[in-house]
């Protein structure tokens, strides 16, 4: 086994969903021959790594991001691991020597600005990016409309900033994988023979101040939602499994059917999940997902329970 997962944390990520998610995968998905997987909307990669791990009949696989230095992180960690690691070392060992959290925010802020403001090779840009993430405000990516990286400091005892072994094995799992940069669109381009589609778009928000997808400066909003539903449309046409999560805004208020009556047409499960990047403790908790398909599934479940 690789043992590679997400370098970044990423909010949403799906790591915590993975058992859920792999029994509402296409029925007889690991006795398909040279299956392409696909995720126009890579994230932190916890999908990507768990199924490139577990299931050996996908070949090969592309990823795709609208932010550039998100993609520049996996290019660089697939092609230029050691550069990286060295580079993380030295700036894991220098925060961490400093004596009080004033300090370390201090210096966080320094290298927020040169993130910003400076030209860098993708190597030190991918190390500021990692850094900048280990060190955050819950891990958080989110950018002004100038598309300026702007999450305050976060306070961290002994944040992991170089995490060797991971980096290394997520390496010598990327080297089947295509890295693409822009709009979702462009992955239709990318079909070859038994291809799987895997969606994590920035979520709707269940309300006015609940969105945490500002990690672009281009906004996803209701419109974005509705283009991605008929980008489906398209894969459905030519016969091409997928599967996408959202937000079950229905959960939130029971009038809200935006989500369930765009993918009407489609299989729709829920998932549970556990939220924690509020700011107030008391709005973290489980919730509901939804999980849209366009298959049979494994295990045909229509409400997966747990246990709160």
């Amino acid at each position: 086994m690789n043992n590679a997962k997400p370098f970044i944390k990423w909010a949403g990520g799906k790591g915590q969903l993975l058992s859920q998610l792999e029994t509402l995968l296409p029925e007889g998905f690991d006795s398909l021959e040279d299956v392409r997987y696909i995720e126009p909307f890579v994230g932190g990669g916890a999908m990507l790594f768990h199924m490139l791990q577990h299931h050996k009949c996908i070949t090969s696989a592309v990823i795709n991001d609208i932010n550039p230095y998100l993609t520049t992180c996996y290019t660089v960690v697939r092609d230029n691991p050691q550069e990286l690691i060295d580079r993380l070392q030295d700036i894991q060992t220098a925060y961490l020597a400093l004596p009080n959290d004033e300090l370390r925010k201090d210096e966080y802020l320094r290298q927020r600005n040169i993130f910003n403001e400076h030209e860098l090779s993708d190597v030190s840009r991918a190390a500021l990016f990692i850094f900048l993430n280990r060190t955050c405000f819950n891990g958080l990516y989110r950018v002004n409309r100038a598309g300026r990286f702007n999450v305050p400091h976060g306070r961290y005892d002994n944040p992991t900033i170089c995490d060797r072994e991971t980096i290394m094995a997520d390496s010598r799992l990327l080297q089947r994988v295509e890295i693409l940069t822009g709009d979702f669109s462009q992955t239709l381009q990318k079909i070859s023979g038994n291809t799987f589609f895997y969606f994590d778009p920035p979520y709707r928000p269940l309300s006015t101040t609940s969105s945490f997808n500002d990690y672009a400066k281009e906004a996803f909003n209701d419109d974005a939602q509705i283009r991605l539903k008929l980008f489906c449309d398209t894969l459905e046409t030519r016969g091409v499994q997928f599967m996408l999560s959202n937000s079950d805004c229905s959960a939130k208020d029971n009038t809200d059917r935006f989500l369930d009556n765009l993918y009407n047409a489609y299989n729709i499960d829920r998932v549970w999940a556990s939220r924690n990047v509020n700011a107030d403790p008391s709005k973290r908790g489980k919730l509901t997902e939804i999980v849209v398909s366009n298959y049979n599934k494994a295990e045909c479940t229509k409400q997966l329970a747990i246990n709160f």
